[in-house]
C-alpha cells in the first residue's frame, strides 16, 4: 500500500453491489443511459450568450487540489469525491495532484511552478480538461487554462453540469437552470468589438465627433438577457412552490406523521425508501441520481401510517446556488416529524458526510428535529468496521438495503421515533363526519369500534389535535 499512486487512492472504492428486485423495476434507468456521454465524442455546452463558446469536454480529465487544512486524508477524500463526481458526469480520471498551500494562488490557483508540472502532466497523459476541488475565480480559470493550455473547470461546474443530466420534473429543470444562470453571470467575458463601451467624458455630451461608443455593449445585453430569464424563472418556480405547499398542507392536515430521508449522495437513501416500501424509484450507483423528492406511504407494526420523502443527497461544498435552488426538496426534511438520516458506511469519512448533512440540515432550520442516524451498505464492511461505527454516533443504527440485514430493527426505530398518540378517546362520532374516523385510523390507534345507529362508537389513541376535534364532533 506504502506504493500506491495517489489516483489509485483516490479512485479505490467498494464494488457496486449489485442491484435484486428491491430496487424496484428502474423503468427510466435505461433512458437514463441512452444520455450519457459516448466515449470518444465531446460533450459541447454553449453559454446562453455569445460573448463566450467553451467547448466543455469532459473526457479524459486531471484533477487537482490544494491541502490547506486537516490531514492530507482529508484532501485525497476531498479529491476521491470529485472522481466520483467526475465520473459521474461522464469523464474518465486520468491522474491527480494535491498542492500543499495554505491559501490558494491568487492568480492561477496553483503556485507557479505546480502549474507548469500540471502542464507537462496534462500533455503527457493527453488529457483534455483540468478539474479544480474548488470554486475558482474567473480570473484563476483564465490564467491556469492559459498556462495548461487545456479547459480548466472547477467543482461547481462539474456538479451544476451532473444536475442538468438528472433533472426529470419540469421544477427540477428550472431550477438547475437557474442555478447555472447564477454562475455565469459573473463569467461572462468578450473580445474586440463586443467589448465597446458608450464614450464617456466630452464624447458623451457630443463632443469628438467619431468618439462615441456603439452604444450599449454585447456583454451588457447577455447580462441583462440572463437578469431577465432568472427573474422568469423564479417566478415560475414561486408558481410551482405553492402548489407544493398545497400538498405538503394536505398531508400535514391529515395527521400523518412524516418521515424524510436525508444524507450524503450516493449513500443508498433510494434503495432504503425501495426496500421498505417497494416504491420502484430510481437507483443508480452514481451521484446525484435523485433530484426531485419521492414521497411513499409506509406503516409500523402496529398499523400506524406515516410518510416517507427521499430527498436530493448532499456533498461537500455543495454551491450556494444550488442549496437555494433545491430548497424545495429541502422543505420536505423541514416539515418532517423524524430525519433518517443515511450515511455511507463505506465511505473513508463518515464524521465528514454526517457534519455536511447537518450543516445543511441547519441551513433550513430543521436541526430540531429528531435524528436517526442509519449505516447502510453493511454488508459490504468488516466487523470490525461495524463495531467502530456503532462506537461512532451512539444510537444509530446498521443496514442493508440491498441484503435485507438490520431493516426490521430500523422499522421498529423508526415506529419507536413517530409522535405517539398519548390522549385516549372514547365516543360516538356520527356518519357523516367519516373523515375524523379515518384520520383516527391513519394517525392515531384505534383500540375499538362498534357501528351504532347514530354513529360509529371508537375508543383510539390519538394525538392532541385530532383529541380535540373528535370531542367537539361526538355525540353527546
Amino acid at each position: 500500500m506504502e506504493n500506491e499512486s495517489l489516483l489509485d487512492r483516490i479512485l479505490r472504492r467498494a464494488d457496486a453491489a449489485p442491484q435484486n428486485e428491491f430496487d424496484g423495476d428502474q423503468l427510466d434507468l435505461e433512458a437514463r443511459e441512452s444520455l450519457r456521454r459516448v466515449i470518444g465524442l465531446s460533450t459541447e455546452l454553449e453559454d446562453i450568450s455569445e460573448v463566450e463558446y467553451r467547448q466543455l469536454r469532459l473526457e479524459k480529465v486531471v484533477l487537482i487540489g490544494l491541502w490547506s487544512s486537516g490531514t492530507l486524508t482529508d484532501a485525497e477524500n476531498s479529491l476521491r469525491e470529485l472522481a466520483a463526481l467526475a465520473e459521474t458526469a461522464g469523464a474518465q480520471v486520468l491522474d491527480g495532484m494535491i498542492q500543499r498551500r495554505s491559501m490558494p494562488d491568487s492568480t492561477s490557483f496553483l503556485g507557479k511552478g505546480k502549474a507548469q508540472e500540471l502542464k507537462d502532466l496534462v500533455r503527457a497523459l493527453g488529457a483534455d480538461t483540468v478539474i479544480a476541488d474548488a470554486e475558482l475565480a474567473p480570473s484563476q480559470r483564465r490564467a491556469l487554462e492559459d498556462i495548461v493550455k487545456v479547459k480548466v473547470i472547477d467543482r461547481t461546474a462539474i456538479i451544476l453540469d451532473i444536475f442538468a443530466q438528472h433533472a426529470k420534473s419540469r421544477e427540477g429543470k428550472a431550477q438547475v437552470e437557474l442555478a447555472q444562470l447564477e454562475y455565469l453571470l459573473p463569467r461572462l467575458r468578450g473580445w474586440g468589438e463586443s467589448m465597446s463601451r458608450q464614450a464617456g467624458g466630452q464624447a458623451a455630451g457630443g463632443v469628438g465627433i467619431g468618439s462615441r461608443g456603439p452604444g450599449e455593449t454585447k456583454i451588457e445585453l447577455d447580462r441583462r438577457r440572463i437578469n431577465t430569464k432568472m427573474a422568469k424563472l423564479r417566478r415560475e418556480i414561486a408558481q410551482m412552490k405553492q402548489a407544493r405547499d398545497v400538498k405538503r398542507a394536505k398531508r400535514s392536515n391529515s395527521g400523518v406523521p412524516q418521515v424524510a430521508i436525508a444524507g450524503y449522495t450516493n449513500a443508498g437513501k433510494s434503495s432504503l425508501l425501495n426496500r421498505l416500501t417497494k416504491a420502484g424509484v430510481l437507483v443508480e450507483n452514481a451521484l446525484f441520481a435523485t433530484l426531485d423528492p419521492t414521497v411513499r406511504k409506509h406503516e409500523t407494526e402496529d398499523g400506524r401510517e406515516y410518510t416517507l420523502a427521499d430527498t436530493v443527497g448532499f456533498v461537500r461544498n455543495l454551491p450556494h446556488q444550488l442549496v437555494e435552488a433545491f430548497r424545495s426538496t429541502l422543505e420536505e426534511i423541514a416539515d418532517a416529524d423524524l430525519i433518517l438520516h443515511v450515511v455511507d458506511a463505506t465511505d473513508p469519512d463518515p464524521l465528514g458526510q454526517i457534519t455536511t448533512v447537518r450543516n445543511v440540515i441547519a441551513e433550513v432550520d430543521a436541526s430540531a428535529i429528531p435524528e436517526l442516524v442509519v449505516f447502510n451498505k453493511a454488508d459490504l464492511i468488516s466487523e470490525d468496521d461495524q463495531i467502530r461505527l456503532r462506537g461512532l454516533i451512539p444510537g444509530s443504527l446498521l443496514v442493508s438495503a440491498r441484503s435485507g440485514e438490520g431493516i426490521a430493527d430500523l422499522e421498529r426505530a423508526i415506529a419507536a421515533g413517530l409522535p405517539q398518540p398519548d390522549l385516549k378517546f372514547s365516543g360516538v362520532i356520527p356518519y357523516h363526519r367519516g373523515d375524523l374516523i379515518s384520520r383516527a385510523h391513519l394517525a392515531g390507534k384505534v383500540l375499538e369500534t362498534e357501528y351504532l345507529e347514530q354513529g360509529t362508537r371508537v375508543v383510539a389513541m390519538v394525538s392532541a389535535d385530532l383529541f380535540s376535534e373528535l370531542e367537539a364532533a361526538k355525540q353527546l
